[in-house]
């Protein structure tokens, strides 16, 4: 029998887990950075972040540099609102990279599942992730172990911040301490110190008056909207286009009659961030003349009552004027709408009658048509008698307890 011979064909190849660009073929390499920038000393370690990596990937011979990308302000927790990475990982499995720099797990992502699935996906396109601080190479043999501890500690880490942060945050509700996101808030600005209540702006709380006024004046939200749109003032968000939920949300924000209602929302999963309405889960807190108020509370209050009021009436509201909604038919319990006689024509007028006075082709009402006029001069002369008899009483009743003789109010 003739002896078996074995012969080796080493490896021609370097191994692709390595930094060192020693192959022919140039590697394609990008740099991804994340960073929360709500604070200048981050702002700084953002930019920081992406010099350094631009610079590091350019100053080896075997790479070729593709991109920096990044995110700011975003938690690491999620991949799907995370744009830079995102758009990274999409130009990855089209090919264009073959190496990603990032500086730790964490930075990378917080969520063991997403990092791990991400991982995986890039390595079935032969692309490898270099971590800077952990010194793992993602296509190494012990690499998806190693990252699998990693993002685990990462994770648990997050969820350590988060409930330190929910218990911070409890505990300045339960203090009476007051933030607002002053970004995407009409009328108030920060205090000079970190714990100054909200300060009023004089020019925004303009705005925030008329629309109380207006509200007030008979109409809805979506005119208001319409007419701040039509004269280009900004929203609290700073857009062109104003929305009948914006107007409805200013209106019925108490922080504007100087109180507030402290975590209306909460924080259901620190992984999603998912937020939920506080029906009763969690304390809430509220804090009455907290910071200065732009509008008189017993406005405020009216105003909450004119929101009910219209909601009971549903669709028979319109807001087309102060009438609107306010007007009910005598015979049948109706409620009287605006018309307009003669559109096309000089003889043309509005008038108010009961808007089932005509249903079915049939008239089924006594009551007539009036016109504003008649219903601004009958409301002035009822108002006028109202407040006689109520100066006639009060002075009989002062009269009473003196023993002279007043108003007869009969």
């Amino acid at each position: 029998m003739t002896d078996r011979n074995v012969t080796v064909i080493p490896a021609t190849k370097a191994p692709i887990h390595r930094l060192a660009g020693s192959s022919a073929k140039k590697r394609r390499v990008a740099g991804y950075a994340r960073v929360s920038t709500e604070k200048d000393e981050q702002y700084t370690s953002y930019e920081a972040q992406v010099d350094y990596y631009t610079q590091f990937i350019q100053s080896h011979a075997g790479w070729e540099f593709v991109k920096v990308y990044t995110d700011e302000e975003i938690s690491g927790l999620g991949t799907r609102k995370r744009d830079g990475f995102n758009e990274m990982i999409d130009d990855a499995m089209s090919g264009v990279i073959d190496l990603i720099i990032t500086k730790s797990v964490s930075r990378f992502a917080r969520n063991t599942v997403d990092s791990l699935v991400t991982i995986r996906k890039l390595k079935e396109k032969g692309v490898e992730v270099y971590f800077e601080k952990e010194n793992i190479y993602s296509l190494d043999g012990k690499g998806e172990l190693l990252l699998t501890i990693m993002s685990s500690l990462a994770q648990e880490e997050s969820r350590s911040i988060s409930e330190n942060v929910i218990w911070g945050q409890r505990k300045r509700f339960s203090d009476g301490k007051v933030s607002l996101p002053y970004k995407q808030f009409l009328g108030y600005e920060r205090g000079e110190n970190k714990n100054d209540p909200p300060v009023v702006n004089p020019k925004q709380a303009v705005i925030v008056r008329r629309i109380y006024r207006t509200f007030m004046e008979g109409k809805t939200a979506g005119a208001i909207a319409k007419e701040l749109t039509a004269e280009g003032i900004p929203t609290p968000a700073g857009k062109t286009k104003w929305r009948a939920s914006t107007i409805n949300s200013i209106l019925q924000n108490e922080k504007y009659r100087g109180s507030a209602l402290l975590q209306k929302c909460f924080t259901t999963d620190f992984l999603t961030k998912k937020q939920k309405v506080n029906e009763g889960e969690v304390p809430q807190y509220y804090i009455e003349h907290s910071h200065e108020a732009i509008i008189d509370p017993l406005e405020w209050d009216a105003v909450q009552d004119e929101i009910r009021r219209r909601k009971e009436i549903g669709r028979a509201y319109s807001g087309t004027s102060v009438f609107s909604a306010k007007l009910i038919c005598g015979d049948c319990g109706g409620w009287y709408g605006h018309k307009t006689w003669h559109s096309t024509d000089k003889y043309r007028s509005t008038i108010w009658r009961c808007n089932q006075k005509y249903s079915d082709g049939k008239c089924k009402c006594g009551t007539p048509a009036v016109t504003d006029e008649e219903i601004k001069d009958s409301f002035i002369s009822v108002f006028n008698r109202i407040n006689f008899f109520k100066k006639a009483l009060y002075q009989s009743l002062q009269n009473s307890k003196t023993g002279t003789h007043g108003y007869d109010l009969y």
